[in-house]
């Protein structure tokens, strides 16, 4: 019981992480969701990529890991719907870690449909396919939603980590990006507790 409440004296509202003003609706109200902020040009995030994954992967069966793309301008929003597309095609597990390597990796042009598609083909999706996905009014809107998201969860810099839809964590207030997911613990837990009242 002490280990709880140092812990809970630990991590503080408006020092490690913040409470958000209005409550984001999450993916599904029955699990916890943790929801990491990105963009496949911020380098940051592409190094973040080697430490969230493997975290994501032992989280309970009452958390819901998703990824939000953040677009605060256009030129990112090819970004997001190679990622949107990758989910709809269920290749995101092929897709994702080449994208961040292509940009940052090899130092290529990844900026054009043409650019995206390059990697989609080359990890077997027919670009045909690939286009019509890109191009639909569901990914408009999932990449819309997305953009709607990251306006309310006040988004500064990526990656972040939004938990439950209430609280943001950064990595200037978390300090890194491990202290980031301790305090995504810490607020998993938080959560949990005020559910089991």
């Amino acid at each position: 019981m002490a280990m709880c409440q140092a812990q809970g004296d630990q991590y503080q509202a408006g020092v490690h992480y913040e409470v958000l003003p209005q409550s984001i609706r999450t993916a599904d109200p029955n699990k916890i969701e943790v929801n990491e902020v990105f963009s496949y040009t911020c380098s940051h995030c592409y190094n973040f990529e080697s430490v969230i994954h493997p975290w994501s992967e032992t989280l309970a069966a009452d958390v819901d890991f998703q990824r939000t793309p953040a677009v605060w301008q256009p030129a990112l929003e090819p970004y997001a719907r190679a990622y949107f597309s990758a989910k709809a095609l269920k290749v995101l597990d092929k897709v994702h870690i080449p994208i961040f390597e292509a940009i940052h990796v090899q130092r290529k042009s990844v900026r054009t449909e043409q650019d995206i598609a390059a990697i989609f083909v080359a990890q077997g999706v027919d670009k045909a396919k690939f286009s019509q996905v890109y191009n639909s009014f569901g990914i408009n809107s999932l990449v819309n939603q997305a953009k709607s998201r990251v306006r309310g969860y006040r988004v500064q810099g990526t990656p972040e980590v939004i938990v439950n839809g209430k609280y943001r964590v950064s990595t200037r207030n978390a300090g890194g990006f491990n202290g980031m997911l301790k305090v995504a613990e810490f607020l998993i837990d938080k959560e949990r507790a005020a559910r089991a009242k």
